[in-house]
């Protein structure tokens, strides 16, 4: 597969899964909430894993980095997707910390612009507290008030400026 190609399906997966997860919050149904959140985590997996590979293959490997890390918590995440809310915490906990340290991570390097920086470490602090309540055993869940709920707009957002930074400054040989 081509640069293009990857970052057409890295983009195509970001949208898909930005409007899925978010579709998915809103689902009248458990049964329709799993299957949104499956082609969410799916697609998100996909393309991190992708953007991973454009971002190491030009030099930046903290980047790519953190897009994998970013995608190993998003495996997890998907693997709650069916679940209740409450049997799935535990995995969603775990996940929601890999998305934030993968958000740090991605964040946290100057291969970005400063807003897709910005935002992105803002949904990382977003999404970290949450998962050390999770973790350290608060009843919280993938949809608990103000958070994680509230976190989800900013990840999206921060996904729609990872796809504006691979289209607009692409990454450039370190």
């Amino acid at each position: 597969m081509k640069d293009d190609a990857f970052k057409i399906v890295a983009s195509v997966g970001l949208l898909l899964g930005g409007a899925t997860g978010i579709a998915g919050t809103f689902a009248p149904t458990a049964a329709m909430r799993g299957l949104l959140w499956g082609i969410d985590g799916t697609s998100l997996v996909i393309a991190a894993v992708l953007l991973s590979l454009i971002f190491l293959r030009s030099g930046h490997e903290q980047v790519a980095g953190g897009f994998l890390v970013f995608a190993f918590g998003q495996c997890l995440v998907l693997a709650s997707a069916g679940m209740t809310l409450e049997a799935g915490a535990p995995i969603f906990g775990a996940g929601a910390a890999l998305w934030a340290a993968g958000l740090a991570l991605v964040s946290l390097s100057a291969s970005l612009p400063v807003v897709a920086r910005l935002i992105g470490l803002a949904a990382a602090l977003l999404l970290a507290v949450p998962a050390v309540g999770i973790l350290s055993g608060e009843p919280v869940n993938a949809l608990s008030k103000p958070l994680p709920f509230g976190a989800y707009p900013v990840l999206v957002a921060t996904m729609l400026a990872w796809i504006w930074t691979l289209w607009k400054r692409p990454p450039a040989l370190a």
